[in-house]
Order: C-alpha cells, then sequence, then structure tokens
C-alpha cells in the first residue's frame, strides 16, 4: 500500500503563503484550494496543506503553537545536491522567509533551514547518494 502525506499548517495569511511556496517553485492542486485552505504539492505522495489558522483551529480542541516562539515541527525536504540547498534557502529568505540554523555540513550530509512567514521551521537537506546504499 502506498500512502499519500498530508502535513497541515495554519497560516495568518493564506495569500501571502501561497506566494512565498510559490517562490520556492512549488504548486497547488486547486481542487483543494479555497479562501481557507490550499494544497501545496511536495510530490506525488505528499502534500501540504495550508490552512488559515480560524480553519485550522475547527480540526484541533488543542491552543495552536505560537511559531514566534515555539517550534511544533521540523518540516525536512530532500534536494539533488548542495547547491539546490543553498539556492532554496537563498529564494525563502528572499522571499520574505528568515534564515532559521547556520548550513550544517556532515561530509554526507549538508542541510541548511529557514522560517517561512509564519515561523514554520523547514529543513532543506542533501544527502550523498552513496550514504543511502545499503551495506
Amino acid at each position: 500500500m502506498t500512502r499519500k502525506l498530508f502535513v497541515n499548517l495554519a497560516v495568518s495569511d493564506l495569500s501571502r503563503s501561497m506566494s512565498f511556496f510559490r517562490k520556492l517553485g512549488f504548486e497547488f492542486e486547486p481542487r483543494f484550494t479555497d479562501e481557507n485552505a490550499a494544497c501545496m504539492i511536495v510530490s506525488e505522495e505528499a502534500f501540504v496543506m495550508l490552512l488559515v489558522r480560524k480553519y485550522f483551529q475547527t480540526f484541533t480542541k488543542k491552543e495552536l503553537c505560537d511559531t514566534s516562539r515555539q517550534t511544533e515541527a521540523l518540516l525536512a525536504l530532500s534536494c539533488e545536491s548542495r547547491e539546490e540547498v543553498d539556492a532554496l534557502v537563498a529564494t525563502a529568505v528572499a522571499a520574505g522567509g528568515a534564515h532559521a540554523m547556520d548550513p550544517q555540513d556532515l561530509g554526507f550530509m549538508y542541510g541548511w533551514s529557514f522560517y517561512d512567514p509564519d515561523g514554520h521551521h523547514w529543513e532543506v537537506m542533501w544527502m550523498d547518494p552513496a550514504a543511502l546504499q545499503p551495506h
């Protein structure tokens, strides 16, 4: 069975969030996008639902996280090269995001991170394909 992953994030301004992620190269599924939500396509099996905070709140009884002070998750995206990692983080910062952590180079893996305009923490990483091979 192949499962699809839908990550749901609360956003304060849906139009701003969609514009930000479009600048990073993401597209949206129009069938699941309206004034309350936008379905961002990450891959054939992974999606991020950007939900207006008030609408997001209808799916949980818990208080929403204040991402200006707390981290609710580390959202990790893979890239095909170190250069793509650097380019994606630079684009995110230029589009209204902010640096989260300094780049981390572990040799077999390289990563850098940014906060989107709503303060969600995105990790962007590349891993040497040889490191993924079974021993």
